[in-house]
């Protein structure tokens, strides 16, 4: 049988159970897509993340690690499957369960007497006890009794793309249990590879804390977009007053953006004002404010197309961050779109994917950062990718420039 079973092997799943595996445990990653499965198990990763390749070649030529497209029985269960967000017609957020409900119902053929059931994708407060229901549910639809002593936690990552394999390992975790016995089997499984502390709480709590971190994160953000905003009303270099404000010694303001993408603080404060929307004011103030983030950069665009008789924009970088190749809730990718769907011809240059997302393919080209720089004459930087680091304004002269990321000098 199986050490652990892991559903869902993206950027969470799939670096979290080859490091299992290169551990000694015999772990079976599940993905819904063949593709994916065919790929793992021939040695190899379909996302981009430094070292990856060479944990999961690894893991696999070690015979522990395997992939298919069905769960199998498993002393654990590790739930890492999206957790994304409805847009309902009043323009509010809801949270969308239903992967991780598939998930769980999936399991039910599979559980077995002592087993530990951990859902690692951020998730609402109360999703681990609806874990617990849906799984008992399915059992009684499929004829079982539940299993005696079965476990529950909720242990939310905290890795960053692009450092994820060095973050598995070094950063503080927490385990939440739906009982004290859950969390302390959780923190004993982690210790396999955390060389960090690991701190025991209940299941809400511990959902709440990841929620809290990326909310944290997503308000200190949504003050430097505003305070870019209010200063190219007021004709300011935001950049230039960033810096000096941050010379006080209890000043650290961020850097502004295009807007706030990935699939953690674009998603996660919404959790929370769905859950308590009379009380969440800033957090839900916050999101609004990166989400119209985009809109002024497109507004810019257009403004400064218009003073070209025939304009070429080319948008530099569609990740939703620097050195990565996730496009998910990208405000780059949105923009870059939007100015696409206005009528203007629009190159796109992001060096570390091969194709273009859907929302794009067909509107946009995907090009070399020379051929759009020799074609265009509006250009956008969206990202600040190591690959665009050399740009220069020397090298942009004749061009109108707009940098929301305040790189190019």
């Amino acid at each position: 049988m199986n050490d652990l079973c892991v559903l869902g092997l993206g950027y969470i799943g799939l670096p979290t159970a080859s490091i299992f595996a290169t551990k000694g445990k015999r772990v079976l990653g599940v993905d819904i897509s063949p593709a994916v499965v065919e790929t793992i198990n021939t040695g190899r990763i379909h996302i981009q993340e430094p070292d990856l390749d060479v944990l999961v070649r690894a893991a696999v030529q070690s015979g522990n690690l395997r992939a298919a497209t069905e769960p199998a029985p498993a002393a654990v269960f590790i739930l890492a499957v999206p957790t994304p967000f409805i847009v309902q017609s009043d323009g509010s957020r809801t949270p969308d369960l239903a992967y991780v409900e598939a998930a769980t119902r999936a399991l039910a053929p599979h559980v077995r007497a002592g087993n530990l059931v951990i859902l690692e994708s951020t998730s609402p407060v109360g999703t681990t006890e609806k874990v617990k229901a849906w799984l008992e549910a399915e059992l009684a639809r499929l004829g079982r009794d539940v299993p005696a002593g079965l476990l529950y936690a909720h242990c939310p990552e905290r890795i960053l793309p692009g450092q994820m394999l060095k973050e598995l390992v070094s950063n503080d975790r927490i385990a939440g249990g739906l009982t004290p016995a859950a969390a302390a089997q959780a923190k004993a499984l982690y210790e396999t590879f955390c060389t960090a502390q690991i701190f025991l709480t209940d299941a809400r709590t511990a959902e709440m804390a990841k929620l809290t971190e990326n909310a944290f994160r997503d308000v200190n953000i949504a003050f430097a977009n505003e305070l870019s905003l209010i200063c190219d009303r007021l004709r300011i270099d935001v950049w230039e007053l960033i810096r000096l404000a941050n010379r006080h010694p209890r000043v650290k303001i961020l850097q502004p953006g295009p807007g706030v993408g990935g699939h953690c603080i674009a998603v996660d404060p919404w959790f929370i004002v769905a859950a308590a929307p009379a009380e969440a004011r800033l957090l839900r103030t916050a999101r609004e404010v990166n989400d119209h983030k985009p809109h002024h950069v497109v507004a810019q665009v257009r403004a400064a197309a218009a003073q070209h008789a025939q304009p070429v924009v080319a948008c530099l970088g569609l990740a939703f961050k620097a050195n990565v190749d996730d496009l998910r809730e990208s405000p780059a990718v949105e923009i870059t779109a939007a100015l696409a769907d206005s009528g203007l011809q629009v190159l796109a240059v992001e060096p570390h994917v091969q194709a273009l997302p859907p929302s794009l393919s067909g509107k946009v080209q995907l090009v070399g950062l020379e051929a759009a720089l020799a074609t265009a004459n509006v250009v956008v930087l969206l990202v600040d990718h190591r690959a665009f680091g050399s740009l220069t304004l020397a090298a942009l002269a004749g061009k109108t420039l707009i940098d929301t990321r305040g790189q190019i000098r």
